[in-house]
């Protein structure tokens, strides 16, 4: 019983974020908690869940392509299951990741939440706010109008214009960065606190905002003298931590690693160190093969092709799809436990092939093409980093994490015990020999 080829290849889209809300989504998924050494949802909601009361604002973080977005909509599920109002969005719709300041930021959460609470029939009164709002139209000196109008639409209107011009959007900073107190006011005020005193009247627990994708700000110097991530997570944490509602915010890896740690994570974190969700584990860390990342994989494959097997039916199909179970197990391995990267070169993989199985031969020339692209990216002072990782399985120094993990040559590892490790890319031994 063959996969459709087509319906197997859209199934493996790298850039398919898996939503716990989508029936058929649900078969695709799983759970690498067990592996990965800590189930991070469940303690991101248990946090949450017991300060309900309270207001928490948590970090988490992870290589770009790991599955945060899909723990992230777990959580989501989780908690809208445990009675709370969740407004979960990808900044990356509303934000330029190269050119942002915290303005743009609670500009972004404010009209994202106005415009869920609006759904479900609660609608801010915004009267500060909305004379912000005009005043912001004002100085754009562009014909938006804003009165009259629901707060999520009036707040659109004015970001969407000036997501269009860097010229109105610098316009816009100059006024609002000197009253950013009184915008957080505002939307604390007249927007959060009474948001939340309808949903407990309505019988909910609260409301959490969930902000994706903000891992994704480039590491850019800003004006401050500091890059862009450290100024607007650590010198602007403390206001970004002052939303009167539960918030998670996704930040860049780096932090978590920087030199920055401890103010990251006393001005946002509220004391609370970042969550990090590392890579599935295909070797421990003495090199021999982790047994339980490579099973999951296996599956996690398997099921895109055959989503309404059991997965010890799925194995027995494994000759299905892949010429033997040997070349499942290779690609497996070479990605590194890096499930986007896994579905790359899956999804290379099929669209190499008219019709099903992969064979060995085809999935070497998919590798063998993915290392000499990752490989352009490095200099001979990386080669020798790298070759230092490989043998120590560790990294040391903020400039060895920002050049070794943001450009995925480096892979960071939890096991169930608490240890940590890293180790290369699979990918680069293809091509250079790390002894």
């Amino acid at each position: 019983m063959k996969p459709d080829l087509q319906q197997f290849f859209l199934a493996c889209d790298p850039s398919r974020v898996l939503k716990q809300e989508n029936a058929e989504d649900q078969k695709y998924y799983i759970n690498f908690s067990e592996v990965r050494g800590a189930e991070i949802i469940k303690k991101l909601g248990r946090s949450i869940c017991w300060k309900s009361e309270d207001y928490t604002c948590q970090l988490f973080t992870g290589h770009i392509g790991c599955g945060k977005s899909t723990e992230l909509s777990r959580l989501k599920t989780k908690l809208e299951q445990e009675g709370f109002q969740v407004v979960y969005f990808e900044s990356s719709q509303d934000l330029d990741k190269g050119d942002l300041d915290i303005s743009d930021i609670l500009l972004a959460i404010a009209r994202r939440v106005s415009e869920n609470l609006e759904a479900i029939k609660i609608k801010p009164q915004g009267g500060y706010f909305t004379q912000i709002l005009q005043e912001c139209v004002d100085v754009l000196n562009t014909p938006i109008d804003v009165k009259g109008v629901e707060l999520s639409l009036g707040i659109g209107k004015i970001t969407t214009k000036t997501k269009e011009s860097p010229q109105l959007r610098s316009q816009l900073r100059q006024y609002l960065e000197p009253k950013t107190e009184n915008l957080l006011k505002a939307i604390n005020e007249e927007l959060l606190e009474p948001a939340k005193k309808e949903l407990q009247r309505r019988g909910q627990k609260g409301l959490v905002v969930i902000i994706d994708n903000l891992d994704r700000v480039n590491d850019l110097p800003h004006v401050s003298g500091k890059s862009l991530p450290e100024y607007l997570f650590v010198s602007r944490g403390e206001q970004l931590n002052s939303l009167h509602c539960h918030v998670v915010y996704t930040i860049p890896l780096i932090l978590a690693f920087s030199n920055e740690r401890e103010a990251l994570k006393n001005r946002l974190g509220g004391g609370t160190d970042p969550m990090v969700l590392p890579m599935v584990p295909v070797s421990k860390r003495d090199g021999s093969d982790s047994e339980a990342g490579l099973q999951l994989l296996r599956q996690m494959v398997l099921a895109r092709a055959f989503p309404d097997q059991l997965s010890e039916e799925r194995l027995n199909l494994v000759t299905e799809v892949f010429d033997s179970p040997a070349t499942l197990d290779r690609l497996c391995r070479v990605s590194g436990g890096h499930v986007r990267n896994l579905l790359s070169l899956l999804s290379s993989c099929l669209l190499e092939l008219d019709t099903l199985p992969i064979d060995q031969n085809s999935l070497e020339i998919v590798i063998r093409k993915h290392a000499n692209e990752l490989a352009l990216a490095i200099t001979p002072d990386e080669w020798e980093l790298l070759e230092k990782v490989a043998e120590t399985k560790s990294v040391t120094g903020e400039t060895q994490y920002q050049i070794l993990l943001h450009s995925l040559f480096v892979f960071q590892y939890h096991n169930e015990q608490g240890d940590l490790w890293f180790d290369i890319n699979p990918v680069l031994a293809e091509i250079h020999s790390f002894q």
